[in-house]
């Protein structure tokens, strides 16, 4: 805690913002009597030298582990600036007692419509389109005709806050949605509701809303592929490592899969020689499906008003771990159990 004028005034350290400007959070938290420093940076060594003292974190990208929270050993907070918050080692924190919150909505419906226009892309065949067009050649060079959407199936593995904006504003357009995601409990009407493999078997576009975890890395694999239905699409917005890239580029190249969007990448940026960066049947985008002005504004506001509210009531607004539960682990726990039963 530092001091001003002899009055003692929190601290709390931004980590990391990447493509993020601070200065609104910044703002709100320094009018509420708070010290900001900025680390930027990723690394524990410079975070620690930066945040010895510090009450709260803010994390971008930055691991927070047990290397990190031994630098910071007065922090109590942690906000991220994602809804998701695989960068916290949440055993550790619970283990000490401290609070994480995450932020859950700041960009739920940018990624909904960019995963909604990547999907419309790929069966109305635009990027084949504009390659056409950009090499000189007009509708009869077109290799594969459009498919019509209200004669598809938007098949979406998980039905979490995205998943769900999604299938409301894909509704109008597609044939039918179904979903997979046994541990939902706020199921939308008019989505049915299938097993893994019978959704997989039965989509016309598959597209992933489920975080990355030990069960859900590579889940996308060949024998998964090979179970689309030929001709189909696959949408990925999630992480990147849900999807095995050897696998997906070989269901591209055999034809068995129409298309694929990506979002997210096992390595990123991918790197200049990866096969990813230009298949021609890949519609891809700079791990920027949260984007907005919007969300802009959300990432680094909504962790700021998460540590006042903290620092005032005792409690952040999106929790994901309380340490003054009895089961401190209940919301992850919880978190992680529905994870799992996505591959049931």
């Amino acid at each position: 805690m530092a001091l001003e004028d002899g009055v003692p005034r929190p601290v709390v350290v931004i980590t990391d913002t990447e493509e993020l400007d601070p200065a609104p959070g910044i703002r709100l938290l320094a009018d509420a009597g708070w010290e900001v420093r900025v680390a930027g940076s990723r690394d524990p060594e410079a975070i620690g030298a930066v945040a010895h003292d510090a009450d709260a974190l803010i994390v971008g990208y930055a691991r927070v582990d047990a290397d990190l929270l031994d630098r910071v050993p007065k922090v109590r907070m942690l906000a991220t600036m994602s809804a998701g918050y695989d960068m916290v080692d949440i055993a550790e924190a619970e283990r000490r007692g401290l609070w994480v919150a995450n932020l859950p909505g700041g960009a739920t419906e940018d990624v909904a419509v960019h995963a909604l226009a990547q999907a419309l892309a790929l069966t109305r065949r635009l990027p084949q389109a504009d390659a056409v067009v950009r090499s000189g050649g007009w509708s009869g060079e077109l290799r594969e005709v459009p498919r019509r959407a209200s004669e598809l199936t938007l098949g979406l593995v998980g039905m979490g806050r995205i998943a769900r904006t999604l299938a409301r504003l894909a509704a109008p357009l597609f044939g039918g949605i179904a979903a997979h995601d046994p541990r939902a409990t706020d199921w939308p009407e008019g989505v049915e509701r299938l097993d893994l493999d019978t959704l997989v078997e039965r989509a016309d576009v598959l597209s992933l809303h489920i975080p990355s975890t030990p069960q859900t890395k590579g889940l996308v694999d060949a024998g998964l592929l090979s179970r689309m239905r030929p001709g189909s699409v696959l949408v990925n917005v999630s992480r990147g490592d849900l999807v095995d890239p050897v696998a997906l580029l070989a269901a591209l190249d055999g034809g068995h899969l129409a298309g694929a969007a990506l979002d997210v990448f096992p390595v990123e940026p991918p790197a200049a020689d990866d096969r990813l960066r230009s298949h021609p049947r890949l519609l891809l985008s700079p791990h920027s499906a949260f984007l907005s002005d919007a969300s802009l504004r959300a990432y680094v506001t909504e962790p700021a008003r998460n540590v006042i509210a903290w620092w005032a009531t005792g409690r952040p607004h999106t929790p994901v771990v309380d340490p003054t539960s009895r089961n401190a682990s209940r919301t992850t726990s919880r978190t992680a159990s529905r994870t799992q039963g996505v591959l049931a």
